[in-house]
């Protein structure tokens, strides 16, 4: 009788230690789907942020000569990008993603746009500024889209929700002047 409790409880501790494997690796396959997901919505946050940064870089120094108030606003949103992209990077990074450290397609084509259209009508200082306001209205809402994905951990919940405040502080500072010119 002692054999067969012996054995009955080997048997159990088996199934159970078995049933422990089991769920440890879903758990741990459940983690990689679901970093994966978060990766690849901070590659999309990486991309553009990348295009603030590109976009920032033709903004030409004459601008500020009218619109000296917001220069210093202007330097702010530029040292915020490059932040931004830090906090992207090491959260990619964490997740065990590789960042994809390029601007996307789309904000490539808007560039390009910009310049041909200035190339026809000169670079005014309104055009100028409406892009920037424009731009940071399409960052806006891909970080609004990209919170409202489900796809990120809550630590990069909590990244995203504050980019995205500065994002939409900066836009208010913008499209102000927007409405004036």
């Amino acid at each position: 009788m002692y054999i067969n409790t012996l054995i009955f409880k080997i048997f159990k501790f088996g199934l159970i230690k078995a049933r422990i494997l089991q769920l440890l690796w879903y758990t741990n396959k459940k983690n990689i789907m679901n970093n994966e997901k978060t990766v690849s919505v901070l590659n999309d946050l990486l991309n553009i942020t990348n295009d603030r940064i590109e976009g920032f870089s033709k903004v030409e120094d004459k601008v500020w000569e009218n619109h000296s108030g917001l220069k210093n606003d202007y330097d702010q949103m530029v040292s915020q990008s490059q932040t931004m992209r830090s906090d992207l990077v090491r959260l990619i990074s964490e997740k065990g993603g590789e960042a994809d450290n390029t601007t996307s397609t789309a904000g490539a084509v808007h560039r390009a746009w910009i310049d041909i259209k200035n190339s026809f009508t000169g670079n005014s200082e309104e055009s100028t500024l409406e892009n920037v306001a424009f731009g940071e209205k399409a960052a806006i809402k891909a970080y609004e889209d990209a919170l409202e994905s489900g796809d990120l951990c809550p630590e990069s919940s909590q990244v995203v929700s504050d980019h995205l405040h500065h994002l939409r502080s900066s836009y208010a500072k913008f499209e102000n002047l927007e409405k004036i010119s």
